[in-house]
């Protein structure tokens, strides 16, 4: 099983990106991570088989998180971007008590 992630780019302050994760599977819960130059890894957001989804404190109201389960893919829809976001955001996978970790993908956002 392989996850691959993209959509990361720069972007302004203010901005929004869509990242996507797709899977050569069907999957259990995803979750996005994110680490930023220096700093330890991080996570973001996680959605669950069943579609619950929870998030960071530092991105509640601003990110979302979403599947489809149909395309094997999920998504994170990042709004009103800050330049503290500047990070690679990766993608996690568990399925059958498995990890799966895609590339990562460099999100900048620039003042």
């Amino acid at each position: 099983v392989q996850l691959q992630a993209c959509g990361g780019g720069l972007v302004q302050a203010g901005g929004s990106l869509r990242l996507s994760c797709a899977a050569s599977g069907s999957m259990g819960w995803y979750r996005w991570y994110r680490q930023a130059p220096g700093k330890q890894r991080e996570l973001v957001a996680t959605i669950t088989s069943g579609g619950s989804t929870n998030y960071a404190g530092f991105v509640r109201g601003r990110f979302t998180i979403s599947r489809d389960n149909a395309k094997n893919t999920m998504y994170l829809q990042m709004d009103s971007l800050q330049p503290e976001d500047t990070a690679v955001y990766y993608c996690y996978a568990l399925n059958a008590g498995r990890d799966y970790w895609g590339q990562g993908t460099l999100v900048t956002v620039s003042s």
